[in-house]
């Protein structure tokens, strides 16, 4: 059926997605981890999410914030991994059009918006400890709400344009991708148009956001360690960046991950297929998986927080 719709003239209607074409016979043992991985994420988030909603002493901004990342985490990981995984269990590799597009807008909006809440935590950790006296005033229920706004605002409409440039592609024959998401590129090359302009918009979208987003991090971090340097209180300085630890792995989690793919991508043609494949997937899983659990093992409010959830439910 593949190769018939790979020279097909007709209109494509769906997408076929071969999902590692090198390593098919182990595809069922590499859905094990990532089943596990998948669990880990929705589980740990979703304990994160509930134990910040029912602990009152959790009802602040920075809090809020954690639960904003948390919700982007799950919707990311809901929208790509259950249908790599039914690729992997039940060869369902036929995705529709709509499904397709849907998919590749969640991927392109809600990375950017993960990094923009990054970027938020990071002010928010710099009011913290370099304006101690106004940060009650300034991070506020209502920064959150604003904040929040402008982070799902923003991505949105910036990204909106990429699906909907490939969407309008026209796609005449080919229908099978090596992929197992509906990444824009992959899809794109699948056309019978030029599709110059989704490439480069996607640069451009990309870069102007995550860039803009990593640089107000850096700075923020600067103005931090600045000001710690100027503490003579002895432990004041270790107190300080001890609250900044959690958010710090956070990023370099994302960043990492992210850094690794680009870089891939870059020297595809050095790089086999299956290993680009393969970080696409993990890229949206691991940082969902580890986040909430850094979060928690780091921040003693948390901690104490889900341990009052399990004696609940003991109880």
């Amino acid at each position: 059926m593949a190769s018939s719709n790979n020279y097909s003239t007709a209109p494509v209607s769906e997408f076929l997605l071969i999902c590692f074409p090198n390593y098919q016979t182990w595809q069922h043992w590499l859905s094990l981890p990532l089943s596990l991985l998948f669990l880990l994420a929705m589980g740990a988030n979703a304990t994160l999410l509930i134990t910040i909603w029912l602990e009152a002493s959790l009802h602040e901004p920075m809090y809020y914030l954690l639960s904003l990342l948390s919700l982007l985490d799950i919707v990311l990981c809901l929208t790509v991994i259950p249908k790599v995984l039914a690729i992997f269990w039940f060869d369902l590799r036929s995705i529709s059009f709509s499904t397709c597009f849907f998919q590749m807008f969640i991927m392109n909006s809600f990375l950017p918006m993960e990094s923009c809440t990054f970027m938020v935590m990071a002010y928010d950790r710099y009011v913290a400890i370099c304006h101690p006296l106004r940060y009650p005033s300034i991070i506020t229920n209502q920064f959150v709400a604003r904040a929040s706004v402008f982070i799902v605002t923003r991505n949105a409409l910036l990204t909106a344009p990429i699906p909907i440039l490939t969407a309008r592609l026209r796609y005449c024959g080919k229908n099978v991708t090596e992929n197992c998401i509906c990444a824009n590129l992959s899809v794109s090359r699948l056309s019978c148009d030029n599709f110059t302009l989704n490439r480069i918009y996607q640069l451009v979208a990309g870069w102007t956001l995550l860039g803009s987003d990593f640089i107000l991090i850096f700075l923020s971090y600067t103005f931090i360690l600045r000001a710690v340097l100027r503490f003579k209180a002895e432990g004041a300085a270790v107190k300080a960046l001890s609250t900044c630890v959690s958010h710090f792995i956070l990023i370099l989690f994302f960043s990492t991950i992210l850094l690794v793919v680009v870089l891939t991508n870059v020297s595809r043609k050095r790089v086999p297929m299956d290993i680009l494949i393969l970080l696409n997937v993990l890229h949206h899983l691991i940082p969902p998986a580890l986040n909430p659990i850094v979060y928690g093992v780091r921040t003693k409010e948390i901690k104490q927080g889900i341990q009052k959830l399990l004696q609940r439910g003991v109880r």
